[in-house]
């Protein structure tokens, strides 16, 4: 049985069909495609159920339609936030010729090989399960091709009691599959974690989910708006949904009936744009009677981008410019050169007496300096805990950099030159809940997060800069252990204490 918002779509699609002479072609195309529902699976490929249904079934035909969609999107302009990277997008699943045009203007913030990575998020509207729903397939097929499964989906599967793999949604549900070809089309090359999602906990699928996200990472949820209202009402209705996502107002939007289909997967993105800071941006709004005609019942489509900084920084971490950066680091050779004995220059002492006076820079925040030479470490302290100015705390580990790192001898007047000095601006470190190995695994962030570990008495810090030297999660875990004085093993069979946190770093510019 289809589910109803979507059937409305359909049977204004049959309509004109029927206008056009081509019922026994769609009828036909239909039998194929309720045929394919009982095999969704062929050797481990999850096969397209939508294709013939919701959007063209041939190849040639699928790449006209969206291409011709994305001409008609094209000429929408938009404001992009400056200085900001994508991080979300909320795109509509009907029936392309219903709510193509609105999908479509994804193609405004999207270009090929932007993401590697698609946490695709849609509603369950098929089966009724409570949490989430994970495929077991290793790759989900449309006309345009294979979008194969991530890693990192079958960790999440195996390692949260949150998702299972349901055969049953993966036979029947559309919601994700409506989505793919038109990122097949703007990215081109990804790989997806899809997520079907019932009833469930908010909070705890953002906690699960959280740990996915990267910069390569895109979260999009597939969501349509209201439901069979007259057009009017319907324009109203949807206008109020839009705003409470534009405002962030979870709340508001979990009370609203008749809001959206997707609920669940876009609160979890609320939360998640609350948590880092996303600013979202509405692209495009539609509903069926601007497409297809007919306006005594209608659903209502978005499209809205959200937009962060570049790092996976809270929104309510302090966050220091391109500018301040470099004075803070210029204040760390001062520290430095004053404990040699040496003057640094007039225009190096003004942008350290520029740090000195921002008020952004009195923030109490976590920081490390770490000095090298031609590449090579030559000193690294810090404190992770914000008990200090970022001011004071730069200062105090630069001079502890330098003289004190008990790997190093102390900087001397004839190295001060050759030395390059990075700072790094802490978050606060979170605690990360893991069940074993496997879990805690998965759950670290290449590249974003630092990590902090104890045992007892034992523990040690890596910065997220460490991931350079030590991109697999096995390594940077073992070269800590080692560090905080246990076996190397000891993340695999022994229960630790783990925290992450993420950094704002900044290299001198000489």
């Amino acid at each position: 049985m289809f589910f109803n918002s979507d059937f409305l779509c359909y049977k204004k699609i049959m309509k004109r069909l029927c206008k056009n002479l081509m019922l026994s072609f769609f009828l036909a195309v239909c039998i194929i495609s309720i045929l394919a529902y009982k095999s969704a699976y062929a050797g481990g490929i999850r096969k397209a159920v939508a294709a013939g249904r919701f959007y063209p079934a041939l190849r040639s035909e699928l790449e006209q339609m969206i291409d011709g969609l994305t001409f008609q999107a094209k000429q929408t302009s938009v404001q992009i936030p400056p200085d900001k990277q994508l991080k979300a997008l909320i795109m509509p699943h009907a029936g392309y010729v219903c709510s193509g045009l609105t999908a479509a203007h994804a193609s405004l913030v999207l270009r090929e090989n932007l993401f590697n990575r698609v946490v695709l998020m849609g509603p369950d509207h098929k089966i009724g399960f409570n949490n989430g729903a994970i495929s077991d397939a290793d790759a989900y097929e449309t006309p345009l091709g294979l979008v194969r499964l991530n890693d990192d989906a079958a960790k999440l599967r195996a390692n949260s009691d949150l998702f299972q793999s349901v055969t049953d949604s993966d036979r029947l549900e559309h919601s994700l599959e409506v989505i793919l070809p038109f990122l097949q089309r703007y990215l081109n090359e990804f790989e997806i974690i899809p997520i079907v999602m019932g009833g469930g906990d908010v909070k705890r699928f953002a906690a699960a989910i959280n740990p996915m996200l990267d910069q390569n990472t895109l979260l999009v949820v597939s969501s349509d708006l209201s439901h069979y209202l007259p057009y009017s009402q319907a324009v109203d209705k949807d206008k109020e949904t839009i705003n409470m996502i534009l405002n962030l107002q979870s709340n508001d939007l979990l009370r609203s009936y008749n809001s959206s289909c997707g609920k669940p997967p876009l609160l979890v993105m609320l939360n998640m744009a609350k948590h880092y800071g996303w600013k979202p941006l509405l692209l495009h709004y539609s509903n069926s009677g601007d497409t297809v005609g007919g306006r005594s019942q209608v659903v209502g489509y978005a499209a809205i981008a959200f937009y962060g900084d570049p790092s996976m920084l809270k929104k309510d971490e302090q966050q220091i410019d391109l500018q301040l950066g470099q004075a803070l680091v210029k204040l760390a050779r001062q520290a430095i050169m004053q404990r040699l004995g040496l003057k640094i220059s007039d225009k190096e002492s003004d942008l350290a007496a520029t740090a000195v006076k921002d008020e952004a820079l009195k923030a109490r925040c976590g920081t490390f300096v770490t000095l090298k030479i031609a590449g090579n470490l030559r000193g690294c302290i810090g404190s992770l805990a914000a008990e200090e100015s970022i001011i004071d705390g730069i200062k105090r580990n630069a001079v502890n950099a330098a003289f004190y790192d008990p790997r190093f001898s102390p900087v001397t007047v004839e190295e001060i030159e050759k030395v390059d000095i990075e700072i790094s601006i802490l978050t606060s470190p979170q605690p990360l809940e893991y069940i074993n190995s496997v879990d805690l695994i998965s759950k670290l962030r290449v590249n974003v997060d630092g990590v902090v570990l104890r045992k007892g008495m034992a523990g040690a810090t890596f910065l997220p800069q460490v991931w350079e030297q030590l991109p697999r999660p096995e390594n940077f875990l073992s070269h800590l252990c080692v560090k905080a004085g246990l076996p190397a093993n000891a993340w695999e069979n022994t229960k630790l204490e783990i925290s992450t946190y993420q950094v704002q770093y900044f290299e001198e510019k000489k």
